[in-house]
């Protein structure tokens, strides 16, 4: 099987100015950083590094506390390397020495067992979110330490992972314990990748091959089974024994991105196997149409194959969307498969963007498919966004996704760049300057100038949703034979040669497993890579009674108060009516009416004000 070569890009070496992307990306720059931090001040949670809470005094701290200062913080730091800002800046570096500050002699680093119940420090694993935060504040040092080349947060993250290698391990006297939520998986590997430190990758091998095994820790050293069923932190077996993705949707995908990371770095093939067969059991049973996962919202749990609703107990956390972009970015790294890059793609437009508004300031925490009069909402912010949540997960975890996503365009391997998401934009690194052009992902034609010389190879993403890709090199045709998804075009580039590639967009019908039955005698409509929604304000006689027939000349047009370029799909439609709208039922024939319909890019919906929405549509 092998592993590939494939290296994540640094974001500093992307330039992106499309019209879908880069936008978001400088408004977390200018609003979403900066309101985070804002409320991080607000709601006490900078304060609480400060270790001075008593009982009876506001702002106690929570278990998970921790995490949100950290996300913002490492997103801060990818803010600074993008856009300079000294005072920004500054802020920075004040906060880094306040979290060095509540630091222990021992290493220690976590606000609430320190401050609230320092007597209970690694007692529950299972529940409490310690090495989850501890995972969270390793990526932020990272980051600071990558993009700004600061030492002080990195050395005191590393005197942290140190002294956690003394508490768990298979040693004499220490815990064969691992996190109920898992995330500093991940970021001990980026703690290695930083500093060559190959003691931080061997503890995140170990918290990846004890979980599950046998005495179970959760169950016979904590007797922890808070949510009756230990599959739920993906603890029932050794994580090699793994069939289904299933369980907490964050947890999963969180574990299964550092499965990978720890796979790819030790050269371990049945580990990697093990992700292959969660990803295609993931992403063939249990997504959504938009790559949203999670099925509902009780316990936010992955439950089982085709349990897929639309609406009020549906999940789809933004977070989830996040984490599946993560395990399938080192995926498409580690094995080269442009299928990965295709799941990714679909995540980050349709699953991770519908989660915060255009101005950058206000949030899904679920991604419902269908809004209503009927549409129950069982948390805050699941028909109408929201400016912050009690649990800021999301909101936070935009800080970092945003920037962080420049990383997802290229990859490099030996004289080679990889063009995954073909945004427009420049690529500027070792191997010379890559120009792309096009109004990707709504434009099918993209063109790439390689502003480079000598014998290096380009690889284009052929996305499987594209039928009849087409690729000319200075004006001629070449092959579209894709191999595991790329075209390779290997030769001695002259400094201005220019590659056209063009990806055919027709509306297509989607039709879902008739196993899903909430949507038997639906249809979604797709165009390109993007999904798109029916919204209440453009189709002011209905959204629910509409019945869209799948076989019409659907045309493009302009959409109406959202960004410029934005195409909305139209055609026609049946609306139904009842007779009398007050009866609760009756025996007359529905009222019908042909109509115009619209439908826009789901990922901007209710960005135009509150209103009903739906993905999937009745058809005849």
């Amino acid at each position: 099987m092998g592993f590939s070569p494939y290296q994540s890009v640094p974001i500093t070496q992307v330039e992106l100015h499309d019209g879908v992307l880069s936008p978001r990306i400088r408004q977390a720059l200018a609003v979403t950083i900066p309101s985070s931090l804002e409320k991080c001040r607000s709601t006490g949670r900078l304060a609480a590094f400060d270790l001075d809470w008593k009982e009876g005094k506001p702002n106690k701290p929570h278990i998970y506390w921790d995490s949100d200062v950290a996300k913002v913080l490492e997103g801060v730091a990818y803010s600074l390397a993008l856009s300079p800002n000294a005072e920004l800046e500054a802020e920075y570096d004040r906060i880094v020495e306040r979290i060095a500050s509540a630091q222990q002699p021992d290493g220690y680093l976590n606000t609430y067992f320190t401050a609230v119940e320092p007597e209970k420090r690694w007692s529950n694993l299972c529940v409490q979110h310690e090495l989850y935060c501890a995972g969270h504040l390793m990526e932020a040092a990272v980051a600071g330490y990558e993009m700004l080349g600061k030492t002080r947060f990195l050395e005191v993250m590393r005197r942290y992972a140190d002294y956690i290698a003394t508490v768990f391990g298979r040693g004499q006297g220490q815990k064969r314990g691992y996190p109920g939520h898992e995330e500093i998986e991940l970021a001990l590997v980026r703690l290695y990748q930083a500093t060559g430190e190959r003691k931080y990758l061997d503890l995140a091998k170990y918290f990846v091959d004890e979980r599950g095994q046998s005495p179970n820790y959760f169950l016979e050293v904590e007797h922890q089974n808070p949510f009756g069923d230990i599959a739920y932190f993906q603890a029932d077996r050794p994580v090699r024994e793994l069939q289904e993705a299933k369980g907490h949707a964050v947890r999963a995908v969180y574990l299964y991105s550092g499965m990978a990371d720890v796979a790819r770095l030790t050269q371990d093939e049945e580990l990697l196997k093990a992700c292959q067969r969660l990803f295609q059991n993931l992403t063939t049973r249990r997504m959504y149409v938009t790559g949203g996962i999670g099925s509902t919202f009780c316990w936010e749990e992955i439950t089982q194959d085709y349990d897929l609703s639309n609406s009020s107990l549906m999940y789809a956390e933004s977070c989830a969307a996040m984490g599946l972009v993560f395990f399938a970015h080192r995926m498409l790294n580690a094995t080269g498969d442009g299928k990965y890059g295709d799941i990714l793609e679909l995540t980050l437009l349709n699953g991770v963007l519908p989660g915060i508004s255009l101005s950058g300031d206000r949030f899904f925490y679920t991604n419902y498919l269908e809004v209503d009069d009927n549409t129950k909402t069982y948390n805050a912010g699941a028909k109408e966004r929201q400016p912050w949540f009690e649990c800021s997960c999301c909101p936070t975890n935009f800080c970092r996704f945003l920037p962080g996503a420049l990383q997802y365009v290229w990859s490099t391997g030996p004289r080679e760049a990889r063009l995954n998401l073909p945004l427009a934009g420049t690529l500027k690194n070792h191997l010379g300057e890559f120009h792309v052009e096009g109004n990707y992902p709504y434009g099918e034609t993209i063109t790439v100038t390689a502003k480079t010389q000598g014998p290096v190879k380009l690889s284009l993403r052929l996305p499987a949703w594209c039928d009849n890709p087409q690729v000319k090199l200075n004006g001629i045709p070449v092959s579209t034979k894709p191999c595991q998804g790329y075209l390779t075009l290997e030769q001695t580039w002259t400094g201005n040669d220019v590659v056209e590639m063009t990806l055919p967009m027709p509306v297509k019908t989607l039709h879902a497993n008739l196993k899903i039955t909430n949507n038997a005698g639906r249809i979604a409509l797709k165009r390109g890579p993007v999904v798109y929604a029916c919204e209440s304000i453009d189709n002011p006689d209905g959204v629910a009674n509409l019945i869209l027939p799948a076989h019409q000349n659907f045309t493009l047009q302009e959409a109406h108060g959202l960004p410029k370029g934005t195409p909305a799909i139209t055609g026609t439609a049946i609306a139904e009516s009842a007779p009398d709208p007050q009866a609760l039922y009756f025996t007359q024939d529905l009222l019908r009416k042909q109509v115009p319909f619209t439908a826009i890019p789901y990922a901007l919906w209710q960005n135009r004000g509150p209103a009903k929405m739906a993905v999937w549509l009745r058809t005849e």
